[in-house]
């Protein structure tokens, strides 16, 4: 049996782009070493959730981890987590950040955020001044974490499924209505409401006159990681929620921050996942931001050139010892403006065992046509358990634990 080592590319895929010759950031550079991981592996093409649908990071990473829709506990829970907090399932959370917004004749209207350097202070002092406030017998208390963004825990009987107040788009939109999504979060919904007008009645007078809220989530028991696929490991990653989704599931969080030379980045996670190898992990999975950030730039030249300097720190993967995959969660397109999309993000297994198939680039529609075809995020651990000689034997039961067989409960999207 081999350990199983993940290096996830976030926003790795793209759509094509005229400027490009009609070819996606990652048809147009030139990636020897990751064509190379092609030849030398197999390939294929993979949905987070399933074809045209666009997820977020933590949405996708959830399914490519083996876990299912209704165990999804909210990117909100992440964040406390991957922030040293406590949760329960006592209490929902969401994520509040502090916000500038002006008066139209349709509403309100969220105009920019705060500076994380030259309002810091203040923006900490205004998310405390609205902490602790209680309606309805729910209590809303506050926990600023930076730059006026905070984790809202709600106690006293709370219903997480609740709509967004912040439409979580690029430039200036509308502050939105929390509303009910089932009947028996209607208290939770109003109460919402109305702590978002106390909010801005404390605020009344401030440059930063909103606190908007997302991701509502509860925390949710479910197997450990170990106990769903039977591996132990490290979790690699800069960002606090992706290091709460991983404490969320058992993995080990480490904290590695990413600085402006990607390259280097990327090639201390990959001496670091062989160190995590040699200290006998079975799993560990190293998480990288720079495609993503190269993408929303919406520049597909800064794309390409992304994706050539990551290709640069990649000719030394552990595929001697470890069955390596290397995917990414979602595609962020260079062009239109869209924040996600639901285009297919390549992926390539090798590593010892694993078969050639007959893919020598790396790229959208090009691993497409390799031996895995199409998959969807449910689909990756039941791949990967496979080629490092670990597939659980179906008809048999050896685990207690649900989801150990690779069957998703449900396929719809979150």
């Amino acid at each position: 049996m081999q350990p199983i080592v993940v290096f996830l590319l976030d926003g790795l895929a793209d759509r094509a782009h005229d400027s490009l010759g009609g070819r996606s950031g990652l048809e147009a550079a030139v990636t020897p070493n990751l064509d190379r991981l092609c030849a030398s592996g197999s390939c294929g093409v993979l949905y987070a959730i399933g074809p045209g649908r666009a997820p977020s990071s933590e949405v996708a990473h959830w399914s490519m981890l083996g876990y299912r829709p209704n165990e999804f506990p909210g990117r909100a829970v992440f964040e406390a987590l991957g922030r040293g907090q406590e949760v329960s399932s006592e209490h929902v959370f969401a994520y509040a950040a502090l916000r500038p917004a002006e008066r139209r004749d349709d509403g309100w209207w969220l105009t920019g955020r705060p500076d994380p350097e030259r309002d810091a202070e203040e923006a900490q002092r205004l998310v405390e001044t609205c902490d602790g406030i209680a309606v309805d017998g729910l209590t809303f208390s506050l926990a600023h974490v930076w730059r006026g963004e905070a984790v809202l825990r709600v106690s006293g009987g709370a219903d997480e499924r609740v709509t967004d107040s912040d439409a979580f788009f690029r430039d200036r939109h509308p502050l939105l209505r929390p509303q009910a999504v089932v009947p028996e979060a209607e208290r939770t919904a109003r109460a919402a409401e109305h702590w978002s007008r106390e909010v801005m009645r404390r605020l009344e007078r401030e440059r930063f006159n909103v606190i908007t809220l997302k991701w509502w989530g509860r925390p949710h028991d479910v197997p450990s990681f170990e106990e769903r696929h039977g591996l132990r490991g490290t979790f690699v990653a800069s960002s606090a929620f992706l290091r709460g989704l991983a404490r969320a599931v058992g993995l080990e969080a480490r904290e590695e921050s990413e600085t402006d030379d990607a390259a280097a980045d990327l090639l201390g996670r990959i001496e670091l996942a062989r160190e995590r190898l040699a200290a006998g992990d079975t799993f560990v999975f190293c998480h990288v931001k720079s495609a993503d950030a190269a993408g929303h730039t919406k520049d597909p030249r800064r794309k390409q050139a992304m994706i050539e300097t990551l290709d640069g720190a990649l000719g030394d993967l552990p595929t001697d010892g470890a069955v390596v995959c290397l995917t990414g969660d979602h595609a962020t397109p260079a062009y239109p403006d869209v924040i996600h999309s639901g285009d297919p993000v390549p992926f390539v297994v090798a590593g010892p065992g694993v078969r050639a198939d007959r893919v020598a680039e790396f790229g959208e529609s090009t691993c497409a046509e390799g031996i895995f075809g199409h998959l969807r995020g449910p689909d990756m651990m039941p791949v990967l358990l496979n080629a490092a000689d670990r597939p659980l034997f179906l008809g048999s039961r050896p685990t207690p634990f649900d989801g150990a067989d690779g069957y998703p409960a449900l396929l719809d999207p979150l």
